[in-house]
Protein backbone atom coordinates (compact mmCIF):
# COMPACT_ATOMS: atom_id res chain seq x y z
CA UNK A 1 0.00 0.00 0.00
CA UNK A 2 2.69 2.18 0.89
CA UNK A 3 5.29 2.69 -1.89
CA UNK A 4 8.79 1.77 -0.35
CA UNK A 5 11.78 2.92 -2.57
CA UNK A 6 14.58 -0.05 -2.64
CA UNK A 7 16.34 -2.83 -3.83
CA UNK A 8 18.08 -2.10 -7.20
CA UNK A 9 17.74 -4.81 -9.31
CA UNK A 10 20.61 -5.88 -11.74
CA UNK A 11 21.22 -8.01 -15.25
CA UNK A 12 23.80 -9.03 -16.89
CA UNK A 13 24.65 -11.41 -20.07
CA UNK A 14 27.92 -12.49 -21.02
CA UNK A 15 27.53 -13.65 -24.81
CA UNK A 16 30.39 -17.15 -25.11
CA UNK A 17 29.88 -17.52 -29.19
CA UNK A 18 31.12 -15.11 -31.91
CA UNK A 19 28.58 -12.14 -32.22
CA UNK A 20 27.27 -13.24 -35.73
CA UNK A 21 27.06 -16.81 -34.12
CA UNK A 22 23.57 -15.11 -32.87
CA UNK A 23 22.77 -13.05 -35.83
CA UNK A 24 22.72 -15.94 -37.89
CA UNK A 25 20.50 -18.62 -35.41
CA UNK A 26 18.29 -15.79 -34.22
CA UNK A 27 18.19 -13.16 -37.01
CA UNK A 28 19.85 -10.23 -35.45
CA UNK A 29 22.77 -8.89 -34.10
CA UNK A 30 20.75 -7.40 -31.16
CA UNK A 31 20.53 -10.74 -29.65
CA UNK A 32 22.26 -10.23 -26.54
CA UNK A 33 20.62 -6.49 -26.04
CA UNK A 34 17.12 -7.91 -26.65
CA UNK A 35 17.37 -10.40 -23.87
CA UNK A 36 18.60 -7.75 -21.76
CA UNK A 37 15.61 -5.37 -22.43
CA UNK A 38 13.31 -8.05 -21.17
CA UNK A 39 15.64 -8.40 -17.96
CA UNK A 40 15.49 -5.32 -17.18
CA UNK A 41 11.58 -4.60 -17.66
CA UNK A 42 10.78 -7.85 -15.89
CA UNK A 43 12.59 -6.20 -13.06
CA UNK A 44 10.69 -2.92 -13.49
CA UNK A 45 9.59 -2.63 -10.11
CA UNK A 46 12.78 -2.62 -8.73
CA UNK A 47 13.66 0.70 -9.77
CA UNK A 48 11.64 3.54 -11.50
CA UNK A 49 13.96 6.57 -11.00
CA UNK A 50 16.03 5.73 -13.72
CA UNK A 51 18.41 2.65 -15.21
CA UNK A 52 21.65 2.07 -17.28
CA UNK A 53 23.55 -0.44 -19.38
CA UNK A 54 26.79 -0.98 -20.09
CA UNK A 55 28.64 -3.14 -23.00
CA UNK A 56 32.04 -4.49 -23.80
CA UNK A 57 33.44 -5.64 -27.20
CA UNK A 58 36.21 -7.91 -27.31
CA UNK A 59 36.69 -7.61 -31.01
CA UNK A 60 37.32 -3.77 -31.30
CA UNK A 61 40.86 -2.70 -33.14
CA UNK A 62 43.31 0.08 -31.38
CA UNK A 63 41.21 3.91 -32.08
CA UNK A 64 37.81 2.28 -31.67
CA UNK A 65 35.07 2.00 -29.06
CA UNK A 66 34.96 -0.67 -27.37
CA UNK A 67 32.88 0.07 -23.92
CA UNK A 68 29.86 1.60 -23.81
CA UNK A 69 27.31 3.32 -21.62
CA UNK A 70 23.70 4.74 -21.80
CA UNK A 71 21.88 6.20 -19.06
CA UNK A 72 18.49 8.13 -18.27
CA UNK A 73 16.29 9.24 -15.75
CA UNK A 74 12.65 8.76 -15.28
CA UNK A 75 9.83 5.82 -15.26
CA UNK A 76 10.55 5.38 -18.89
CA UNK A 77 14.21 5.02 -18.64
CA UNK A 78 14.47 1.59 -19.82
CA UNK A 79 12.75 2.57 -23.28
CA UNK A 80 14.63 5.54 -23.31
CA UNK A 81 18.99 3.95 -23.40
CA UNK A 82 16.96 0.91 -25.47
CA UNK A 83 16.08 3.44 -28.42
CA UNK A 84 19.71 4.69 -28.40
CA UNK A 85 21.78 1.19 -28.75
CA UNK A 86 23.24 1.53 -32.10
CA UNK A 87 24.97 -1.60 -33.78
CA UNK A 88 28.24 -0.31 -33.16
CA UNK A 89 27.65 -1.01 -29.47
CA UNK A 90 27.47 -4.77 -29.63
CA UNK A 91 29.40 -6.53 -27.60
CA UNK A 92 29.85 -9.69 -25.62
CA UNK A 93 29.39 -8.27 -22.23
CA UNK A 94 26.38 -6.77 -20.86
CA UNK A 95 25.10 -5.28 -18.13
CA UNK A 96 22.53 -3.13 -16.98
CA UNK A 97 20.71 -1.73 -13.51
CA UNK A 98 17.46 -0.29 -12.26
CA UNK A 99 17.52 2.30 -9.62
CA UNK A 100 16.13 3.27 -6.66
CA UNK A 101 17.92 5.82 -4.52
CA UNK A 102 17.96 5.20 -0.81
CA UNK A 103 20.33 7.87 -0.12
CA UNK A 104 17.81 10.60 -1.27
CA UNK A 105 20.21 11.91 -3.84
CA UNK A 106 18.80 12.39 -7.59
CA UNK A 107 19.98 12.99 -11.22
CA UNK A 108 22.19 11.08 -13.75
CA UNK A 109 24.95 11.22 -12.08
CA UNK A 110 23.89 9.63 -9.66
CA UNK A 111 22.15 6.55 -12.11
CA UNK A 112 24.19 3.21 -12.49
CA UNK A 113 26.70 2.17 -14.07
CA UNK A 114 29.05 4.23 -13.27
CA UNK A 115 32.42 3.99 -15.53
CA UNK A 116 35.87 4.50 -14.62
CA UNK A 117 38.17 5.21 -18.13
CA UNK A 118 42.10 4.13 -18.98
CA UNK A 119 44.19 3.76 -22.08
CA UNK A 120 44.89 0.36 -20.62
CA UNK A 121 41.85 -2.23 -21.57
CA UNK A 122 42.01 -4.48 -18.36
CA UNK A 123 42.31 -1.16 -15.94
CA UNK A 124 38.76 -0.05 -17.55
CA UNK A 125 36.15 -0.84 -14.62
CA UNK A 126 32.25 -0.56 -14.94
CA UNK A 127 30.21 -1.22 -12.30
CA UNK A 128 26.48 -1.73 -10.71
CA UNK A 129 24.60 -2.85 -8.42
CA UNK A 130 22.03 -3.69 -5.21
CA UNK A 131 23.67 -2.16 -2.56
CA UNK A 132 24.08 0.24 0.60
CA UNK A 133 27.23 -0.08 2.38
CA UNK A 134 26.56 0.71 6.14
CA UNK A 135 30.70 2.15 7.16
CA UNK A 136 31.14 4.01 4.33
CA UNK A 137 32.47 6.31 6.02
CA UNK A 138 35.34 4.33 7.33
CA UNK A 139 35.80 3.37 4.02
CA UNK A 140 36.43 6.83 2.70
CA UNK A 141 39.17 7.76 5.12
CA UNK A 142 40.74 4.45 3.93
CA UNK A 143 40.92 5.53 0.45
CA UNK A 144 42.38 8.99 1.44
CA UNK A 145 44.34 7.78 4.06
CA UNK A 146 46.44 6.10 0.61
CA UNK A 147 46.57 9.45 -1.18
CA UNK A 148 43.23 9.20 -3.07
CA UNK A 149 40.73 12.28 -3.48
CA UNK A 150 37.64 10.24 -4.59
CA UNK A 151 35.38 13.05 -6.85
CA UNK A 152 32.05 12.18 -5.08
CA UNK A 153 31.12 11.06 -0.95
CA UNK A 154 28.73 7.84 -1.62
CA UNK A 155 28.85 4.87 -1.74
CA UNK A 156 29.23 3.64 -5.24
CA UNK A 157 31.43 6.09 -6.58
CA UNK A 158 33.49 5.45 -3.46
CA UNK A 159 33.15 1.79 -4.25
CA UNK A 160 34.25 2.21 -7.63
CA UNK A 161 37.68 4.25 -6.66
CA UNK A 162 38.56 1.56 -4.44
CA UNK A 163 38.23 -1.54 -6.70
CA UNK A 164 39.16 0.49 -9.48
CA UNK A 165 42.78 1.13 -7.40
CA UNK A 166 42.39 -2.76 -6.49
CA UNK A 167 42.07 -3.28 -10.36
CA UNK A 168 45.41 -1.33 -11.29
CA UNK A 169 47.45 -3.74 -8.72
CA UNK A 170 46.39 -5.90 -10.14
CA UNK A 171 47.32 -4.84 -13.61
CA UNK A 172 51.11 -4.13 -12.47
CA UNK A 173 51.44 -7.18 -10.84
CA UNK A 174 50.68 -8.63 -14.52
CA UNK A 175 53.11 -5.98 -16.05
CA UNK A 176 55.99 -7.28 -13.62
CA UNK A 177 55.00 -10.93 -14.42
CA UNK A 178 55.16 -10.11 -17.79
CA UNK A 179 57.98 -8.26 -18.13
CA UNK A 180 60.01 -11.33 -16.07
CA UNK A 181 58.98 -13.88 -18.42
CA UNK A 182 60.94 -11.22 -20.95
CA UNK A 183 57.67 -10.04 -22.91
CA UNK A 184 58.00 -6.61 -24.09
CA UNK A 185 54.87 -3.85 -26.16
CA UNK A 186 51.76 -5.45 -27.22
CA UNK A 187 52.95 -9.43 -26.07
CA UNK A 188 52.57 -7.33 -22.41
CA UNK A 189 49.26 -5.86 -22.98
CA UNK A 190 47.50 -9.41 -24.15
CA UNK A 191 49.23 -11.01 -20.93
CA UNK A 192 47.79 -8.92 -18.72
CA UNK A 193 44.51 -9.11 -19.91
CA UNK A 194 44.31 -13.01 -20.81
CA UNK A 195 45.47 -13.29 -17.11
CA UNK A 196 43.63 -11.14 -14.44
CA UNK A 197 42.61 -12.15 -11.64
CA UNK A 198 39.43 -11.13 -10.80
CA UNK A 199 38.94 -12.87 -7.76
CA UNK A 200 42.33 -10.72 -6.16
CA UNK A 201 40.52 -8.02 -6.97
CA UNK A 202 37.19 -8.30 -5.62
CA UNK A 203 38.82 -10.32 -2.29
CA UNK A 204 40.78 -6.74 -1.67
CA UNK A 205 37.81 -4.60 -2.35
CA UNK A 206 35.22 -6.23 -0.35
CA UNK A 207 37.01 -7.29 2.84
CA UNK A 208 36.65 -3.54 3.41
CA UNK A 209 32.68 -3.25 3.52
CA UNK A 210 29.87 -3.36 5.89
CA UNK A 211 26.14 -3.98 4.60
CA UNK A 212 24.23 -5.59 2.18
CA UNK A 213 25.33 -5.63 -1.45
CA UNK A 214 25.23 -7.43 -4.97
CA UNK A 215 28.01 -5.64 -6.79
CA UNK A 216 28.35 -6.09 -10.60
CA UNK A 217 30.86 -5.17 -12.92
CA UNK A 218 32.72 -5.36 -16.32
CA UNK A 219 36.28 -4.88 -17.11
CA UNK A 220 37.63 -3.56 -20.13
CA UNK A 221 39.76 -6.23 -21.30
CA UNK A 222 36.41 -8.53 -21.02
CA UNK A 223 36.23 -9.83 -17.30
CA UNK A 224 32.49 -10.05 -15.79
CA UNK A 225 31.38 -10.99 -12.29
CA UNK A 226 28.81 -10.44 -9.74
CA UNK A 227 29.71 -10.77 -5.69
CA UNK A 228 27.74 -11.36 -3.14
CA UNK A 229 27.31 -10.07 0.54
CA UNK A 230 28.77 -12.82 3.19
CA UNK A 231 25.23 -12.36 4.77
CA UNK A 232 23.28 -13.36 1.83
CA UNK A 233 21.21 -10.05 2.56
CA UNK A 234 20.85 -9.13 -0.91
CA UNK A 235 19.55 -11.50 -3.71
CA UNK A 236 20.87 -12.67 -7.06
CA UNK A 237 20.46 -15.48 -9.30
CA UNK A 238 22.48 -17.08 -12.83
CA UNK A 239 21.69 -19.38 -15.49
CA UNK A 240 24.47 -20.60 -17.41
CA UNK A 241 24.33 -23.00 -21.14
CA UNK A 242 26.84 -23.12 -23.72
CA UNK A 243 25.39 -19.71 -25.34
CA UNK A 244 25.83 -17.82 -22.55
CA UNK A 245 25.64 -16.59 -18.76
CA UNK A 246 23.13 -14.52 -17.15
CA UNK A 247 23.12 -12.92 -13.72
CA UNK A 248 19.93 -11.55 -12.64
CA UNK A 249 18.37 -10.17 -8.66
CA UNK A 250 15.49 -12.45 -9.19
CA UNK A 251 15.09 -16.12 -10.37
CA UNK A 252 11.52 -15.57 -12.56
CA UNK A 253 13.42 -13.10 -14.46
CA UNK A 254 15.54 -15.90 -15.50
CA UNK A 255 13.58 -18.11 -16.13
CA UNK A 256 10.66 -15.73 -18.48
CA UNK A 257 13.95 -14.34 -20.39
CA UNK A 258 15.47 -17.54 -21.54
CA UNK A 259 12.55 -20.01 -21.35
CA UNK A 260 13.76 -22.46 -18.89
CA UNK A 261 12.90 -24.32 -15.53
CA UNK A 262 13.21 -23.15 -11.59
CA UNK A 263 15.75 -25.88 -11.57
CA UNK A 264 17.63 -24.42 -14.16
CA UNK A 265 18.31 -21.54 -12.61
CA UNK A 266 20.94 -21.60 -9.40
CA UNK A 267 21.35 -18.72 -6.34
CA UNK A 268 24.75 -17.05 -5.90
CA UNK A 269 25.73 -17.73 -1.99
CA UNK A 270 26.48 -15.92 0.53
CA UNK A 271 30.09 -14.30 -0.09
CA UNK A 272 30.68 -15.97 -3.35
CA UNK A 273 31.15 -14.54 -6.43
CA UNK A 274 30.04 -15.75 -10.17
CA UNK A 275 33.37 -15.18 -12.53
CA UNK A 276 33.39 -15.06 -16.44
CA UNK A 277 36.47 -14.65 -18.06
CA UNK A 278 37.59 -12.95 -21.21
CA UNK A 279 37.77 -17.03 -22.79
CA UNK A 280 34.85 -17.20 -21.50
CA UNK A 281 35.79 -19.86 -19.11
CA UNK A 282 33.09 -18.96 -15.90
CA UNK A 283 33.81 -20.22 -12.18
CA UNK A 284 32.34 -19.67 -8.79
CA UNK A 285 34.63 -18.15 -6.26
CA UNK A 286 34.12 -17.56 -2.54
CA UNK A 287 35.39 -14.32 -2.11
CA UNK A 288 34.50 -13.54 1.53
CA UNK A 289 34.15 -16.04 4.15
CA UNK A 290 30.28 -16.88 4.45
CA UNK A 291 29.01 -14.97 7.54
CA UNK A 292 25.60 -16.08 9.40
CA UNK A 293 22.31 -16.29 6.77
CA UNK A 294 20.53 -13.47 6.91
CA UNK A 295 18.45 -13.16 3.81
CA UNK A 296 15.82 -10.39 3.79
CA UNK A 297 12.34 -11.76 4.79
CA UNK A 298 10.67 -8.47 3.02
CA UNK A 299 11.74 -9.58 -0.53
CA UNK A 300 9.97 -12.08 0.40
CA UNK A 301 6.67 -10.59 1.43
CA UNK A 302 7.06 -7.62 -0.54
CA UNK A 303 10.19 -6.39 -3.05
CA UNK A 304 10.23 -9.39 -5.43
CA UNK A 305 7.96 -10.49 -8.16
CA UNK A 306 5.47 -12.90 -6.74
CA UNK A 307 5.41 -14.85 -9.77
CA UNK A 308 8.74 -16.72 -8.15
CA UNK A 309 7.57 -20.35 -7.30
CA UNK A 310 8.79 -20.59 -3.63
CA UNK A 311 7.55 -17.07 -2.91
CA UNK A 312 4.05 -17.49 -4.62
CA UNK A 313 4.00 -20.38 -1.93
CA UNK A 314 5.54 -18.68 0.82
CA UNK A 315 2.82 -15.50 0.64
CA UNK A 316 0.36 -17.76 0.27
CA UNK A 317 1.43 -19.17 3.52
CA UNK A 318 1.98 -15.87 5.32
CA UNK A 319 -1.90 -15.33 5.00
CA UNK A 320 -2.93 -18.69 5.40
CA UNK A 321 -1.46 -18.72 8.86
CA UNK A 322 -3.73 -15.22 10.37
CA UNK A 323 -6.67 -17.20 9.74
CA UNK A 324 -6.82 -18.08 14.16
CA UNK A 325 -6.28 -14.04 14.89
CA UNK A 326 -8.62 -13.23 12.47
CA UNK A 327 -11.15 -15.32 13.63
CA UNK A 328 -10.66 -13.53 17.11
CA UNK A 329 -10.82 -10.12 15.74
CA UNK A 330 -14.33 -11.09 13.67
CA UNK A 331 -15.87 -12.99 17.27
CA UNK A 332 -15.47 -15.98 14.91
CA UNK A 333 -19.00 -14.49 12.82
CA UNK A 334 -17.31 -15.46 9.33
CA UNK A 335 -20.82 -15.64 8.15
CA UNK A 336 -21.28 -11.74 8.54
CA UNK A 337 -18.03 -11.30 7.01
CA UNK A 338 -16.45 -9.71 3.83
CA UNK A 339 -12.86 -10.63 2.93
CA UNK A 340 -10.82 -8.46 0.66
CA UNK A 341 -7.25 -7.19 0.54
CA UNK A 342 -5.32 -3.77 -0.47
CA UNK A 343 -3.53 -4.39 -4.08
CA UNK A 344 -1.55 -5.25 -5.67
CA UNK A 345 1.28 -6.89 -3.73
CA UNK A 346 -0.69 -8.51 -1.00
CA UNK A 347 -3.17 -10.23 -3.70
CA UNK A 348 -1.32 -13.62 -3.16
CA UNK A 349 -1.59 -13.21 1.29
CA UNK A 350 -5.46 -12.89 0.34
CA UNK A 351 -5.46 -16.32 -1.37
CA UNK A 352 -3.71 -17.98 1.85
CA UNK A 353 -5.96 -16.35 3.94
CA UNK A 354 -9.27 -17.40 2.39
CA UNK A 355 -8.10 -20.58 1.80
CA UNK A 356 -7.18 -20.97 5.22
CA UNK A 357 -10.42 -20.30 6.22
CA UNK A 358 -11.95 -22.81 3.43
CA UNK A 359 -9.76 -25.35 5.30
CA UNK A 360 -11.13 -25.05 8.20
CA UNK A 361 -14.64 -25.63 6.90
CA UNK A 362 -15.78 -21.78 6.68
CA UNK A 363 -17.45 -20.81 3.40
CA UNK A 364 -15.96 -17.31 3.26
CA UNK A 365 -17.59 -14.45 1.32
CA UNK A 366 -14.83 -12.60 -1.10
CA UNK A 367 -15.01 -9.16 -2.88
CA UNK A 368 -13.05 -7.29 -4.20
CA UNK A 369 -13.71 -3.85 -2.27
CA UNK A 370 -10.46 -1.93 -2.69
CA UNK A 371 -9.34 -0.64 -6.19
CA UNK A 372 -6.16 1.20 -6.81
CA UNK A 373 -6.56 4.04 -9.09
CA UNK A 374 -4.00 5.21 -11.69
CA UNK A 375 -1.36 7.72 -9.68
CA UNK A 376 -3.05 11.03 -9.78
CA UNK A 377 -0.49 13.73 -10.80
CA UNK A 378 -1.35 16.86 -9.96
CA UNK A 379 -0.50 20.19 -10.58
CA UNK A 380 -1.70 22.12 -8.17
CA UNK A 381 0.57 23.39 -5.78
CA UNK A 382 -1.97 23.86 -2.75
CA UNK A 383 -0.83 21.53 0.01
CA UNK A 384 -4.88 21.06 1.19
CA UNK A 385 -5.87 20.26 -2.20
CA UNK A 386 -3.00 17.86 -3.10
CA UNK A 387 -3.73 15.78 0.33
CA UNK A 388 -7.09 15.69 -1.19
CA UNK A 389 -6.03 14.21 -4.14
CA UNK A 390 -3.65 11.96 -2.68
CA UNK A 391 -6.95 10.63 -0.34
CA UNK A 392 -8.51 9.27 -3.95
CA UNK A 393 -6.06 7.17 -5.16
CA UNK A 394 -7.76 4.40 -4.00
CA UNK A 395 -11.34 3.88 -4.47
CA UNK A 396 -13.85 1.30 -3.72
CA UNK A 397 -16.60 -1.29 -4.44
CA UNK A 398 -19.88 0.59 -3.36
CA UNK A 399 -22.38 -1.93 -2.29
CA UNK A 400 -19.90 -4.88 -1.56
CA UNK A 401 -20.88 -4.86 1.92
CA UNK A 402 -24.17 -4.90 3.67
CA UNK A 403 -24.22 -1.91 5.97
CA UNK A 404 -24.06 -2.12 9.54
CA UNK A 405 -24.33 -6.05 9.36
CA UNK A 406 -20.73 -6.86 7.91
CA UNK A 407 -17.14 -7.36 9.10
CA UNK A 408 -14.85 -6.09 6.91
CA UNK A 409 -11.87 -7.91 6.85
CA UNK A 410 -8.94 -6.79 4.15
CA UNK A 411 -5.17 -7.73 4.25
CA UNK A 412 -2.37 -6.13 3.05
CA UNK A 413 1.12 -6.80 2.58
CA UNK A 414 2.80 -4.42 5.15
CA UNK A 415 2.01 -1.22 7.87
CA UNK A 416 5.19 0.63 7.49
CA UNK A 417 4.68 4.06 8.26
CA UNK A 418 0.46 4.43 7.90
CA UNK A 419 0.17 7.27 6.27
CA UNK A 420 -2.07 6.06 3.34
CA UNK A 421 -4.29 4.49 5.99
CA UNK A 422 -4.74 7.56 7.90
CA UNK A 423 -5.31 9.88 4.95
CA UNK A 424 -7.58 7.60 2.12
CA UNK A 425 -7.89 3.71 2.91
CA UNK A 426 -9.48 4.36 6.52
CA UNK A 427 -11.68 6.96 5.13
CA UNK A 428 -13.23 5.42 1.64
CA UNK A 429 -13.80 1.75 3.52
CA UNK A 430 -15.68 4.21 6.02
CA UNK A 431 -17.95 4.57 3.64
CA UNK A 432 -19.49 1.26 3.43
CA UNK A 433 -20.40 1.67 6.64
CA UNK A 434 -19.01 -1.96 7.98
CA UNK A 435 -19.83 -3.04 11.41
CA UNK A 436 -15.96 -3.70 12.30
CA UNK A 437 -13.00 -2.79 10.10
CA UNK A 438 -9.95 -5.67 10.89
CA UNK A 439 -6.74 -4.29 9.21
CA UNK A 440 -4.45 -7.69 8.49
CA UNK A 441 -0.52 -7.41 7.76
CA UNK A 442 1.00 -10.76 6.50
CA UNK A 443 4.44 -8.95 7.90
CA UNK A 444 5.10 -8.72 11.48
CA UNK A 445 5.19 -4.68 13.02
CA UNK A 446 7.61 -2.93 11.36
CA UNK A 447 9.92 -1.32 14.22
CA UNK A 448 13.27 -0.72 13.56
CA UNK A 449 14.91 1.02 10.29
CA UNK A 450 16.65 -0.28 7.11
CA UNK A 451 20.44 -0.09 6.24
CA UNK A 452 20.85 -2.19 3.85
CA UNK A 453 19.08 -1.47 0.15
CA UNK A 454 15.73 0.14 1.42
CA UNK A 455 14.48 3.51 1.39
CA UNK A 456 13.34 3.19 5.61
CA UNK A 457 16.10 4.99 7.45
CA UNK A 458 14.49 6.90 10.18
CA UNK A 459 12.73 5.66 13.10
CA UNK A 460 10.42 8.13 13.36
CA UNK A 461 9.26 6.89 10.10
CA UNK A 462 6.92 3.56 11.84
CA UNK A 463 3.48 3.99 12.79
CA UNK A 464 4.52 1.02 15.19
CA UNK A 465 7.66 3.25 16.28
CA UNK A 466 5.35 6.68 16.90
CA UNK A 467 2.75 4.60 19.07
CA UNK A 468 5.50 3.02 21.36
CA UNK A 469 7.03 6.55 21.96
CA UNK A 470 3.37 7.85 22.52
CA UNK A 471 2.54 4.93 25.11
CA UNK A 472 5.92 5.56 26.85
CA UNK A 473 4.62 9.37 27.38
CA UNK A 474 1.25 8.30 28.27
CA UNK A 475 2.80 6.63 31.46
CA UNK A 476 5.45 9.16 32.20
CA UNK A 477 8.10 6.50 31.45
CA UNK A 478 10.63 9.53 30.61
CA UNK A 479 13.16 7.32 32.73
CA UNK A 480 13.11 4.60 29.83
CA UNK A 481 13.46 7.37 27.14
CA UNK A 482 16.49 9.21 28.93
CA UNK A 483 18.42 5.71 29.77
CA UNK A 484 17.74 4.17 26.40
CA UNK A 485 19.27 7.06 25.11
CA UNK A 486 22.69 7.35 27.19
CA UNK A 487 22.80 3.48 26.58
CA UNK A 488 22.82 3.95 22.67
CA UNK A 489 25.31 6.69 23.08
CA UNK A 490 27.73 4.96 24.95
CA UNK A 491 27.44 2.05 22.36
CA UNK A 492 28.21 4.17 19.89
CA UNK A 493 31.77 4.84 21.61
CA UNK A 494 32.64 1.25 21.10
CA UNK A 495 34.70 -0.47 18.58
CA UNK A 496 31.62 -0.93 15.64
CA UNK A 497 32.27 -4.87 16.40
CA UNK A 498 30.81 -4.83 19.77
CA UNK A 499 28.16 -2.50 20.03
CA UNK A 500 24.77 -4.07 20.79
CA UNK A 501 21.06 -2.28 19.63
CA UNK A 502 19.63 -0.66 22.57
CA UNK A 503 16.69 0.72 20.81
CA UNK A 504 15.15 -2.72 21.06
CA UNK A 505 14.46 -1.32 25.05
CA UNK A 506 11.81 1.01 24.09
CA UNK A 507 9.43 -1.79 22.98
CA UNK A 508 9.96 -4.49 25.89
CA UNK A 509 7.65 -2.56 28.37
CA UNK A 510 4.55 -3.37 25.56
CA UNK A 511 2.79 -6.23 24.36
CA UNK A 512 1.88 -6.22 20.55
CA UNK A 513 -1.60 -5.34 21.18
CA UNK A 514 -1.10 -2.46 23.08
CA UNK A 515 1.09 -1.30 20.60
CA UNK A 516 -1.75 -1.85 17.81
CA UNK A 517 -4.72 -0.42 19.68
CA UNK A 518 -1.98 2.89 20.12
CA UNK A 519 -1.45 2.51 16.25
CA UNK A 520 -5.26 2.49 15.16
CA UNK A 521 -5.95 5.80 17.52
CA UNK A 522 -2.82 7.46 16.18
CA UNK A 523 -3.85 6.55 12.22
CA UNK A 524 -8.01 6.75 12.84
CA UNK A 525 -9.80 9.25 11.18
CA UNK A 526 -11.47 11.75 13.36
CA UNK A 527 -15.04 11.21 11.45
CA UNK A 528 -14.70 7.88 11.35
CA UNK A 529 -17.27 5.38 12.31
CA UNK A 530 -16.53 1.92 12.10
CA UNK A 531 -14.45 0.38 14.70
CA UNK A 532 -11.09 -0.87 13.58
CA UNK A 533 -8.71 -3.64 14.82
CA UNK A 534 -5.09 -4.15 13.46
CA UNK A 535 -4.09 -7.72 13.29
CA UNK A 536 -0.25 -8.77 12.75
CA UNK A 537 2.27 -11.33 11.43
CA UNK A 538 3.92 -12.97 14.26
CA UNK A 539 7.91 -13.02 14.41
CA UNK A 540 7.11 -17.28 14.49
CA UNK A 541 4.52 -17.25 11.48
CA UNK A 542 7.04 -15.12 9.13
CA UNK A 543 9.69 -17.55 10.10
CA UNK A 544 7.57 -20.72 9.67
CA UNK A 545 6.07 -19.61 6.10
CA UNK A 546 9.67 -18.06 4.77
CA UNK A 547 12.33 -20.33 6.73
CA UNK A 548 14.98 -19.80 3.99
CA UNK A 549 15.04 -16.39 4.85
CA UNK A 550 15.53 -15.37 8.29
CA UNK A 551 16.74 -12.04 7.53
CA UNK A 552 14.07 -10.31 10.04
CA UNK A 553 15.86 -7.24 11.37
CA UNK A 554 13.12 -4.84 10.37
CA UNK A 555 11.22 -6.61 12.99
CA UNK A 556 13.11 -7.57 15.79
CA UNK A 557 15.98 -5.11 15.72
CA UNK A 558 18.20 -8.37 15.08
CA UNK A 559 20.67 -6.86 12.44
CA UNK A 560 23.07 -9.12 10.92
CA UNK A 561 26.36 -6.44 10.52
CA UNK A 562 27.98 -4.47 13.00
CA UNK A 563 27.30 -1.40 10.72
CA UNK A 564 23.31 -2.48 11.09
CA UNK A 565 23.44 -2.14 14.90
CA UNK A 566 25.53 1.44 14.98
CA UNK A 567 23.12 3.31 12.48
CA UNK A 568 19.90 2.08 14.17
CA UNK A 569 21.80 3.47 17.42
CA UNK A 570 22.74 6.73 15.86
CA UNK A 571 19.07 6.73 14.29
CA UNK A 572 17.78 7.06 18.54
CA UNK A 573 20.00 9.42 19.40
CA UNK A 574 19.20 12.12 16.55
CA UNK A 575 15.87 11.18 16.88
CA UNK A 576 15.60 12.28 20.61
CA UNK A 577 18.13 15.24 19.98
CA UNK A 578 15.18 16.63 17.59
CA UNK A 579 12.19 15.69 19.89
CA UNK A 580 13.58 16.09 23.28
CA UNK A 581 15.13 17.99 26.04
CA UNK A 582 17.73 15.44 27.79
CA UNK A 583 19.82 15.80 31.46
CA UNK A 584 22.80 13.28 30.58
CA UNK A 585 22.79 12.25 34.26
CA UNK A 586 20.53 9.39 34.46
CA UNK A 587 18.06 11.86 36.21
CA UNK A 588 15.97 12.25 33.96
CA UNK A 589 14.28 14.50 31.10
CA UNK A 590 14.30 18.63 31.73
CA UNK A 591 11.20 18.99 29.52
CA UNK A 592 9.58 16.04 27.37
CA UNK A 593 9.27 18.49 24.35
CA UNK A 594 11.25 20.98 22.47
Amino acid sequence: MEQLKHECGVAMIRLLKPLDYYEKKYGTWAYGFNKLYLMMEKQHNRGQEGAGIASVSLTTEPGCEYMFREKAEGKDAITQIFSRVTQEMAGELLMGHLRYSTTGKSGLTFVHPFLRRNNWRAKNLCLCGNFNMTNIDEVFSFLTAQGQSPRIYGDSYITLELMGHRLDREVERLYQEATAKGLTGTAITHYIDEHVVMANVLRSTMEHYDGGYVMCGLTGSGEMFAVRDPWGIRPSFYYRNDELVAVASERPVLQTTFDIQTEDVCELMPGQAIIVHQNGACQLEQIMPAQKMSACSFERIYFSRGSDRDIYQERKRLGEQLTPAILKAVDNDVTNTVFSYIPNTAEVAYYGMTDGFRQQGYSVRTEKVVWKDIKLRTFITDNSERNDLAAHVYDISYGSLREGVDNLVIIDDSIVRGTTLKESIFKILDRLHPKKIVMVSSSPQIRYPDYYGIDMARLEEFCAFRATMALIEERGMWQLINDTYLACKRELEKPMEQMVNRVRAVYAPFTVDEINRKIVEMLRPADMQAPIELVFQSIEGLHKACPNHPGDWYFTGHYPTPGGTRLVNQAFVNYINKTYTLKENNIGLLSNCK
